[in-house]
Parts: C-alpha cells; sequence; structure tokens
C-alpha cells in the first residue's frame, strides 16, 4: 500500500501548513485508488459544507484518474464526458481535487476545500508536490 498511515499523515501536514500560509481553514480528504477514504481532516472553521464535498473531490480524481477541475469541463453540455455525475452520485465537479501517482500508476486522490477555487488548487498542488517528493524518497 503506498498510502500508508505515516504517509496519509505527512499530506495531512502538508495541507494544513499550506492553508495556515494562505490564512483559511480547509477540509482536506485523502483515498486510495479505488475512491475509498483513507483520511478526512477539518481544519479550524472550515465550511460545513466541505465535509462532504472534500472526500467527493479526493474520489473523483482517484476514479477518473483526473484533476476535479478538468473533469467538471468535460461534463459540460456538449463533451466528452456530459453528465458523467448523473451515473455515479460521489462525482464532484468542484475544482480541488487531484490525482496521486505512483510511476504513472493512479494511487489515490485529495480533495481540498473551505478557500476560493485559487487557494484550495495552490493547496492541493503544494500536497502532489509533498507526495511526489515523500514517493521518490523512498525509491
Amino acid at each position: 500500500m503506498i498510502l500508508t498511515d505515516e504517509l496519509c499523515d505527512q499530506l495531512c501536514a502538508a495541507a494544513k501548513g499550506k492553508s495556515r500560509e494562505l490564512g483559511v481553514d480547509i477540509s482536506f480528504s485523502v483515498c486510495d485508488e479505488n475512491g475509498l477514504p483513507r483520511v478526512y481532516r477539518r481544519y479550524g472553521q472550515a465550511l460545513v459544507l466541505s465535509v462532504t464535498l472534500v472526500p467527493g473531490k479526493a474520489y473523483t480524481a482517484a476514479v477518473t484518474q483526473c484533476k476535479t477541475k478538468d473533469v467538471a469541463a468535460a461534463a459540460a453540455e456538449g463533451a466528452s464526458l456530459m453528465a458523467i455525475q448523473t451515473n455515479d452520485p460521489r462525482i464532484t465537479l468542484v475544482a480541488g481535487g487531484y490525482p496521486l501517482f505512483v510511476d504513472g500508476r493512479i494511487a489515490g486522490g485529495i480533495g481540498v476545500g473551505g478557500g476560493s477555487e485559487e487557494q484550495d488548487c495552490a493547496i492541493a498542488e503544494y500536497v502532489v508536490s509533498v507526495f511526489e517528493s515523500l514517493t521518490n524518497q523512498s525509491r
């Protein structure tokens, strides 16, 4: 298993640290490659909506192997994945979900929510960079 408890804790710490740096309370979630939850954390006074939204972002990123922002674009009317969310109600079309890859294979997904789209994506991108650094160091 790539997403060990220890690695998930490190990703949570990275998300929390970056959110503090940006001055925003967030919720953060990690799931495995099948979209099954590994961890969920709500920091400070993060939006109550994020309790359901953020795990959905992580799930969507893992099962589609795409950023949720890209899935949303592909789900628009007339696009290649139009109405994908009607087939799986767990699909979340809100930015802030990012897939995690190791050696080109899906390892899981993360979800960030509570800030603006720009803040959520900045935190998620930072966490992805930490994940990549940590998984490359272990080789």
